[in-house]
This record gives structure tokens, C-alpha cells and sequence, in this order.
């Protein structure tokens, strides 16, 4: 029943946040999770009453999962830093405090900057993949027409699969989230004065006074609306109105795949000449180049080195296939 799935939860995140307490060096950090431990157990506590109310037996006694026990011994080995974003799955609260100077790059695929780079990634991998599969038939001697008939389904394949596969994961992570969400906003709407006080000690884990604290978490939890943004931001790290759509990734996938597959492509479709592979290469080899001095931009990295370390490793990659190609087609 969902009372004693919320019992289990606050008793299992009281659990975590006293293993993680334990671990803890920072000061404000691990008076943090003591506070947030407490506050777990009276939440727990807060369930148990409802499930005796409704005269239905009691719990005895938490005991924590597999999940849960993996989970506190990475927290013990890592620490609870390098563990939160599986805490925050975990519906652990707090770990923004782990996030709060990376705030700009949490939202993985959400902003401007971040689609860009997935495009860039998108088509990265379409045109080595299919400048490999292109090569490997042409290695193998392959005629002009099952070159563009390879290079078309190498296309279409690649572009379909980056298309669900980036719809899979996005769909998961955001069914993750709004679940993480809707709980928050049930436990708004339970116990609104802990939520409060939870929301209280994250501000004064970053340093904010005991009574500023309390009042700025009160100003946000006084509004419905804005209480929730607010702790779905401070205690999940998640913005509810930034959720990415796994529609617009999945075509934005499909279509960064498909312009990079048919840059190779393109020589081959404007007629049978001799010229055709080594302008693919050319033309290859270019936008490799081109797409290595854009992702410099991410990295503030030699725009020119970086642009011949993609070059570099394009190029491995399609006379590995061209040879490959070339053996197949001697041996048979």
C-alpha cells in the first residue's frame, strides 16, 4: 500500500542521511543531513500515525534493502558528493549543495548551449559511422550503386537508432523526474511545516543564517507554486518547468545523425566518377576537422589541436574499415 511505501522512504532516507552524515567533512554539510535525518524520522513518523489511524498494522521495523545498503557503501568508499546524483534518484534531499557552483550545466540537454552540443555530438557520429561504412565498401570494391545504397541504409539505421535510443533515455529520465516531483508535491501538501524547515536547513547548509533561513524558506513555501519549484530545485536539483521533451530530442537525434551521414554520401550522388571516394574523404575530413574547432568552444581548449585530434581519430576509424573491406573482399 502507498502509506507504508512513504514509511519505508522517509525511514530509508533517515538511513542514508545518517551513513552520509557519518562520512561527511564538510561541517555544514553533515549538520545538514543530521537535521535532514531528523526531519525523516518525524516524516516517518507522520505516516506511521496515518497507518494506525486506519487501524492497519503497524510497522515493525525498517530494514534497509539491497539498493539501499549498495547505495550507503558507495557513500562510505565515494562519498556522498560523488554519489548524488544516485542520491538524488533516491529521492535524497539536499544534494544541491554538491551542485549549487554548476548550477548552469545540471540541466543536462536543457539549455541553448547544451542542445548544441548534442547536435554537434549527432553529427559527429553520423559521419564517421557511415565515412567507415562507405569505406568499407569501397575497400571491398563495391560498386558505385551498393555504395549509395550502404551509405543510404547506413543513414536511415544510424539516424533510427540515435533516434530511440535518445527517446528511451530521455523518456526515462524525465518519468524519473515528474515522480520525484509528484512526491515532493504530496509532501507539500502532508507536512508543509517540514518540508519548511528542510528547506530552512539547505539555505543554512550554504552559509544563510538561522533566521533568514527560515524566513525565505517560509516566503516560498507560503505560495504553492513557488514552494515546490523551490524544493524540487534545492532538494532534487530538477527545475519542474525545464523538463526536456523526449519528443524534440528524439527528431533533434535523428536529424543531427542524418546531416552528418550524408556529407560522405554526397559525392557518390552527383553521378559515377573516379574522383567521387577521395572528394567523400575530402569533404569527410573537412567537417571532421570543423566539428573538433566547435567543441573547442566547450572545452577552451587549442581550437586547431582539437579539431586535428577529431581529424585523427576519424580518419583510424575509417581505414580500420577500409581495410577491413578490402580483406573480406580478397578472401572472398
Amino acid at each position: 500500500m502507498e502509506i507504508y511505501d512513504n514509511w519505508r522512504e522517509e525511514k530509508r532516507s533517515a538511513y542514508l542521511y545518517s551513513v552520509m552524515a557519518k562520512s561527511e567533512k564538510n561541517i555544514l554539510h553533515k549538520k545538514l543531513f543530521l537535521d535532514l535525518q531528523g526531519a525523516a524520522e518525524k516524516q516517518a513518523s507522520v505516516w506511521e500515525h496515518k497507518i494506525r489511524e486506519k487501524n492497519l498494522q503497524p510497522p515493525s521495523g525498517f530494514t534497509p534493502d539491497l539498493r539501499t545498503r549498495l547505495v550507503s557503501a558507495l557513500v562510505v568508499f565515494f562519498g556522498a558528493e560523488s554519489m548524488h546524483t544516485i542520491l538524488s534518484a533516491m529521492k535524497i534531499r539536499g544534494m544541491s549543495v554538491f551542485t549549487r557552483y554548476h548550477s548552469e550545466h545540471k540541466h543536462t540537454g536543457i539549455s541553448t548551449s547544451s542542445n548544441l552540443r548534442a547536435a554537434v555530438f549527432g553529427m559527429n557520429d553520423g559521419l564517421v559511422s557511415n565515412m567507415s561504412l562507405i569505406l568499407g565498401m569501397a575497400g571491398a570494391s563495391a560498386s558505385q550503386q551498393l555504395i549509395i545504397l550502404a551509405g543510404a541504409a547506413g543513414l536511415l539505421a544510424g539516424a533510427c537508432s540515435m533516434a530511440a535510443g535518445e527517446y528511451i533515455s530521455v523518456r526515462s529520465q524525465r518519468e524519473v523526474f515528474e515522480y520525484q516531483i509528484a512526491i515532493e508535491k504530496q509532501e507539500l501538501e502532508e507536512y508543509p511545516e517540514e518540508e519548511m524547515e528542510e528547506l530552512s536547513l539547505i539555505y543554512q547548509a550554504r552559509g544563510v543564517s538561522q533566521s533568514d533561513a527560515d524566513k525565505l524558506a517560509k516566503l516560498m513555501i507560503d505560495n504553492p507554486d513557488t514552494g515546490l519549484n523551490a524544493l524540487a530545485r534545492e532538494e532534487l536539483g530538477l527545475n519542474p518547468e525545464d523538463l526536456v521533451s523526449p519528443y524534440g530530442a528524439m527528431f533533434a537525434s535523428f536529424i543531427s545523425f542524418a546531416i552528418g551521414a550524408v556529407i560522405p554520401l554526397l559525392p557518390f550522388l552527383l553521378g559515377g566518377h573516379s574522383w567521387n571516394l577521395m572528394a567523400s574523404i575530402s569533404l569527410t575530413a573537412g567537417t571532421l576537422f570543423f566539428i573538433g574547432m566547435i567543441l573547442s568552444l566547450y572545452s577552451n581548449r587549442n581550437p586547431v589541436l582539437l579539431g586535428l585530434r577529431m581529424l585523427a581519430i576519424g580518419a583510424t576509424a575509417g581505414a580500420l574499415t577500409f581495410f577491413i573491406g578490402k580483406w573480406i573482399g580478397i578472401s572472398v
